[in-house]
């Protein structure tokens, strides 16, 4: 999800980051601190109605979905079965995440990496007194942000891969080849830092 920006002429990505940022996280304060499911009906119906306003089309919406889904549907049974907290109160913590990552994806889909990164660079900036660089943080949070779709891209095609060899239930044939290439990026961004005269000794003004 993070670091897919998708540009469109609206409100919703005119706000400026941190006002969604700031407003992710109240939201989310609400959700957990409301009883039952009416923090998670009241904050998938914010997401639902934002949806238009920020004119995402659908499709790509639930595309960035699916993984999260996917994976709260695996916490459901979790919850449900295993956990032995019931099945209405899993599936209340099961709506409560799913409207959460919506509202992420809102953010994340309108709102620039380069705005984040700017907005913690300000943030970080209130640390500098204890010795805190905030250019490096807000380096390590680009990356970061950047390095989780490229890394979901890799899963991809070693999961094409290994369907065209009959291996796809491998767990070796997953992350082997995997980790060589989450190695072979992080040397390439090394060298491409280092080109740039980048220090990392180096703690800023």
């Amino acid at each position: 999800m993070l670091g897919l920006y998708l540009h469109r002429e609206s409100p919703v990505h005119r706000w400026p980051a941190g006002v969604k940022l700031g407003g992710l996280l109240a939201v989310t304060a609400v959700v957990l601190a409301l009883p039952g499911v009416w923090g998670a009906l009241a904050a998938g119906a914010l997401g639902l109605g934002l949806l238009p306003a920020a004119r995402l089309p659908v499709a790509t919406v639930l595309r960035h979905l699916r993984a999260p889904v996917a994976m709260l549907a695996l916490l459901f049974g979790v919850q449900a079965l295993l956990a032995g907290t019931g099945w209405e109160a899993a599936l209340v913590a099961v709506l409560r995440f799913a409207a959460l990552i919506l509202l992420a994806t809102l953010v994340t889909l309108t709102t620039r990496v380069t705005d984040m990164v700017e907005l913690f660079e300000r943030v970080f900036g209130l640390l500098r007194p204890v010795g805190v660089n905030p250019a490096k943080l807000a380096l390590m949070l680009a990356l970061t942000i950047r390095f989780i779709p490229l890394l979901a891209e890799q899963v991809r095609e070693v999961r094409m891969a290994q369907q065209a060899r009959g291996v796809e239930r491998s767990i070796a044939a997953l992350f082997v080849p995997l980790l060589v290439k989450i190695f072979t990026m992080a040397d390439d961004l090394a060298a491409a830092l280092e080109a740039r005269g980048y220090d990392p000794a180096d703690r800023g003004p």
